[in-house]
């Protein structure tokens, strides 16, 4: 009884110890410490009509630089990459704008809208400069946010599309980073 006693502590200490292999540290390559992150251009098609009731896309002045402003302050807050010209680069990160989409989620007994969900979709490429090779590209990477029209829980639609912003320059830094 004392053996299994002892076997039990010591795999107990052992499991304590030792851990499940997580870490927070990145998975990218040694040599990369350095991104350039490229202006996100706008080429959100706001011509093409949409359907019958909502006949052209919905067009925000200035979102595009919005969206690589915040992208590029995600990766300062973050820190583990330094943003830099791009002379001095080891990976470079390119993308465009391409959807911008306000949707109705919830309405109430009158058909009214009461939540929309703003979503904002860029199209992205990742490519390590030392080794002339795209590491990965995403198409239709988007960050979204929720809002209500009305009641206890309002908020602005500009304070949404701040958030849908917020949220894709997040989940970049966290593709980018996190290389799973």
């Amino acid at each position: 009884m004392r053996l299994l006693s002892q076997v039990i502590t010591v795999f107990l200490i052992a499991a304590l110890f030792t851990g499940c292999g997580y870490t927070t540290r990145s998975l990218l390559p040694a040599h990369i410490k350095n991104i350039y992150i490229a202006d996100f251009p706008n080429r959100i098609p706001i011509t093409d009509e949409v359907s019958d009731r909502h006949r052209y896309k919905t067009y925000y002045p200035r979102l595009e630089i919005d969206v690589t402003d915040a992208i590029r302050d995600k990766f300062l807050f973050d820190g583990y990459l330094k943003v830099s010209q791009k002379q001095y680069a080891n990976v470079i990160l390119e993308g465009s704008l391409v959807d911008f989409r306000r949707e109705p989620v919830k309405y109430d007994y009158d058909d009214n809208v009461e939540q929309y969900r703003i979503v904002i979709m860029v199209d992205m490429k990742y490519t390590d400069v030392k080794e002339n090779k795209v590491m990965w590209q995403e198409k239709g990477f988007a960050g979204s946010a929720y809002f209500y029209t009305s009641g206890p829980q309002y908020e602005s639609e500009q304070s949404a599309i701040v958030k849908a912003i917020s949220d894709l320059a997040r989940r970049v830094v966290d593709r980018t980073i996190d290389v799973w």
